[in-house]
């Protein structure tokens, strides 16, 4: 782009600065914003697509609003990058989701125009109507704003905040649904059905339309329109709206592109007291037309170019770990007829959408509900299925009671499926998959297993269907390392069992997971320096395979363990636990994640940073 390009972009450092643009400034001032959010992104990649469908509707809020003083809470929060830049992060926006750099979700940390952190939905409700009523208890005059999008709204703790907040009728607080029908994939479910009858009713909209002008013009038959608003919705729609049943005054839907009619709106509402909701229409990939074709793949693309729209797509000639998953998925599901897949609003970050695409009677996609997910596959499994329930390792915290009361002590045949175990990357803090390991492990009953490479997922996953009860695979997101799986025959493998990779004398090196590849790299380093390391990889979390550490005990006095989430409770602790109760005086040096939160870089920095990469290994094994 021409260098004064971003004439109105480059003067506005704050909401402040926004407030000073007349309207039509305001229109051409979004119009920049989107192209650079499309430009950086091309270099830098992020969330996209969520983010150029919600550049009007930041642009609005903080026109409108108060901030940091009003307080606006995004959900999810990958919807926020307009945000970001309009609150003065324009030049630190360029090194998001880089080491050192800002997140890609809002962080109450990062700045003060971040009201709360959003890295996983369907929290903004119930936090805002926190806030809410602390302002009313306090007796401040400040105004909350919840933005919930991207299918937030089937998350069942939205629910629970309605329901709280909408009995709550002092409390001033505005909900605005962001509803673009998408979440990361298509929107699925009854809501979906109910919110495009909302927003498709001819007669409905035509009134409101004509309401709103008037009531523009008119406060008391805005007045006027509260009280009868409930009786004319019921009478064009053939039933009470949902949210006003919740005691929330429903407005809309609006056009959330058209800047205008959204100033308007949210003026004539800012000074309405009580629980709100505003529906507000949206695209997704909103202003660049390879977004809007194909939101799924926009949704995160990647680097592309941004005058083609085509996407640049590092050359790797090994499968990623989830399509070797959804791939065996498939194949799973042609052998055996109990097999289902249950994915919360995952299909294809999860490459469920494999079986989605053949046998779509036997996939289920249950919107933004990990707990429901969960109970779900349960009662699939109390009928005799036999349900691959996959879940992000972040998102699988917001289902543990559900794995323990409706799974495990039921003891119910549900193969627990949690992708992006361990460092995740730039997505960071939120994101990671740390605490499965740890959390599950207590679990009685619960077999927890890690595969290391591609051929063990396949293989794990098979073995999983066979064992007729709880079964935890927990794999990492990105690429395998090359091991065939693709047509090979499935293999039954031994619960419980690990496996010896290398021999050796002078220390023993015990992994779960894929950091035994590069840990396998730094054994053969270390013999290199006159150090043999005997490598084993102990493959199952839980049980632990008591047989191979009665060798380590008896064998070596010095132990170096590795694993891909929190030290504390984790594979390491446990194993140190095993040689004490033995009586065995060994030396363990456990790696991994330690008492911290580790924020966002490559995979590579963080695995650096944490001190489990190739070199940290290395030096453990020759004592450094």
């Amino acid at each position: 782009m021409p260098s004064d390009y971003y004439k109105l972009l480059d003067k506005v450092d704050s909401p402040r600065d926004l407030k000073r643009l007349s309207e039509e400034e305001l229109r051409r001032y979004c119009d920049e914003l989107r192209h650079y959010i499309i430009e950086q992104c091309s270099v830098n990649p992020g969330h996209l697509a969520s983010s150029l469908g919600a550049v009007e509707l930041a642009a609005a809020l903080h026109y409108v609003y108060d901030t940091p003083d009003d307080k606006i809470v995004w959900d999810v929060g990958h919807q926020t990058y307009p945000h970001k830049i309009i609150t003065g992060r324009r030049e630190a926006f360029r090194h998001k989701r880089q080491l050192g750099g800002i997140s890609g979700f809002p962080r109450m940390a990062e700045s003060e125009y971040d009201a709360f952190g959003g890295g996983h939905a369907s929290v903004s409700i119930s936090a805002a109507f926190g806030m809410a009523k602390a302002a009313e208890l306090r007796g401040e005059r400040r105004k909350v704003v919840a933005v919930i999008g991207d299918g937030a709204m089937t998350g069942g703790l939205a629910f629970e905040g309605l329901n709280n907040a909408g009995a709550s009728k002092g409390t001033d607080l505005l909900v605005i649904l962001n509803d673009n029908n998408m979440a990361i994939d298509q929107a699925t479910g009854a809501l979906k059905n109910y919110l495009l009858k909302i927003s498709t009713s001819v007669h409905y909209n035509r009134l409101k339309q004509r309401l709103w002008g008037v009531l523009s013009h008119t406060p008391r038959l805005l007045r006027l329109c509260q009280k009868t608003g409930n009786a004319i919705k019921q009478g064009l729609l053939n039933k009470s709206n949902l949210f006003e049943s919740l005691n929330f005054r429903y407005f809309g839907p609006v056009d959330g592109h058209n800047l205008k009619e959204l100033v308007r709106t949210l003026r004539g509402l800012h000074d309405i007291g009580g629980p709100k909701l505003l529906h507000v229409m949206t695209v997704k990939g909103k202003g660049y037309l390879p977004a809007e074709h194909d939101q799924p793949v926009w949704h995160a693309p990647g680097r592309f170019n941004l005058d083609t729209g085509e996407r640049i797509v590092s050359p790797s000639g090994t499968a990623r770990y989830q399509d070797v998953f959804g791939e065996t998925l498939l194949d799973l599901a042609r052998l055996d007829r109990r097999v289902v897949g249950i994915t919360p609003a995952m299909p294809s970050g999860c490459s469920m959408n494999i079986l989605m695409r053949e046998m779509p009677e036997r996939c289920f996609d249950v919107g933004i509900a990990e707990g429901h997910a969960v109970t779900f596959s349960a009662g699939l499994a109390a009928a005799g299925m036999v349900p691959f329930c996959n879940i992000y390792s972040t998102f699988m915290q917001r289902a543990y009671d559900n794995v323990i009361h409706d799974v495990a002590i039921q003891h119910l045949p549900v193969v627990l499926c949690l992708d992006r175990g361990g460092i995740v990357g730039e997505d960071g803090v939120t994101h990671h998959g740390l605490f499965d390991m740890v959390a599950f492990a207590t679990v009685p009953g619960l077999v927890i297993a890690a595969p290391m490479n591609e051929t063990e997922l396949r293989n794990l996953m098979y073995t999983a269907l066979q064992w007729g009860g709880p079964f935890m695979l927990r794999y990492p997101r990105g690429n395998g390392v090359g091991a065939p799986w693709r047509g090979c025959p499935f293999e039954t493998l031994p619960v419980g069992r690990g496996r010896r990779l290398r021999e050796g004398g002078d220390v023993a090196l015990l992994t779960v997971g894929p950091v035994g590849n590069f840990a396998a790299r730094a054994a053969e380093r270390a013999a290199r320096e006159g150090v043999e390391a005997a490598h084993y990889d102990l493959r199952f979390v839980k049980p632990l395979d008591e047989e191979l550490l009665d060798e380590v005990g008896r064998t070596f006095k010095r132990v170096v363990t590795v694993e891909d989430g929190s030290l504390r409770g984790g594979v390491g602790e446990a194993v140190a636990a095993f040689f004490n109760r033995r009586g065995y005086q060994v030396e363990v040096h456990a790696l991994g994640v330690g008492d911290a939160w580790v924020e966002h870089g490559t995979p590579a920095q963080l695995y650096a940073l944490c001190g489990y990469d190739e070199e940290a290994i290395l030096r453990a094994l020759l004592g450094r």
